[in-house]
């Protein structure tokens, strides 16, 4: 019953190595590619994170990526699609 928004459950899947890996690397790219998209007048960037269910991996870390992107003054909106599946 427990979704990627647990911090049970967010915890384990940020502070394995393979998910800070991820978050790391992958936070380091959008801090790339973000002030390009500025500068080229993009209003908007979407991403898209999936896992095989929707509801744990996939949340924490797209919870976790707009954490961050956020930290940096961009305005995030997250959309779980499948998390109440």
């Amino acid at each position: 019953p427990l979704t990627g928004h647990d911090p049970k459950v967010r915890d384990y899947v940020i502070e394995t190595a393979a998910g800070s890996d991820f978050i790391d690397r992958f936070g380091e790219l959008l801090g790339v590619l973000l002030p390009q998209y500025e500068s080229e007048g993009r209003s908007y960037l979407t991403v898209a994170v999936g896992c095989t269910g929707g509801r744990h991996r996939s949340v924490a870390i797209a919870e976790e990526l707009a954490r961050l992107l956020r930290v940096r003054g961009a305005a995030v909106r997250v959309t779980h699609r499948d998390v109440s599946r």
